[in-house]
């Protein structure tokens, strides 16, 4: 059975826009460093879908939605001494951080933001809306994920 999340990232480090440029349209989601959410990507699966939620956004937004390609795997940059997500303590034979592999599968016509998606009935409990709700790596309900994906093909906008 297919399980549904959110990942978070900020657009001007990472935006839908260059998933929608790399490669293939896949990307491994890196830099992830919280416990929690580490553990969300660890139980994903191939074939999991997830939104793809710009933070740190004017405004924050759901802007579309990808496929996991590639379930959880070791984390390289953990390893490298160079990278910005290097950690001492993260071996390759006992690594504290993964990731997986997305793919595009859709970019939102309009961005759903954070202020729309809090008016809507069915979605009070969607961890996103949450207050204080700071996961990168949240799970998503299957009544949220098609309440959502019905806005977010929808021309109007609030």
């Amino acid at each position: 059975m297919s399980q549904y999340w959110l990942l978070k990232s900020e657009p001007t480090s990472f935006s839908i826009q260059d998933l929608a440029r790399s490669p293939g349209q896949t990307t491994c989601w890196e830099g992830v460093r919280n416990y929690q959410a580490r553990n969300f990507m660890k139980s994903m699966n191939v074939g999991d879908r997830a939104f793809f939620y710009h933070s740190n956004a004017d405004p924050p937004s759901i802007v579309g939605t990808v496929e996991v390609v590639k379930a959880a795997y070791p984390d390289p940059y953990a390893f490298d001494r160079k990278s910005r997500y290097f950690d001492a303590k993260s071996t390759p034979d006992a690594p504290r951080w993964f990731l997986v592999d997305v793919k595009l599968i859709e970019i939102f016509p309009n961005p759903l933001s954070l202020t729309y998606l809090r008016t809507i009935k069915g979605l009070e409990s969607m961890e996103l809306l949450r207050k204080g709700s700071r996961l990168s790596v949240q799970p998503v309900s299957s009544n949220e994920w098609e309440c959502v994906c019905s806005l977010g093909a929808s021309s109007k906008r609030a």
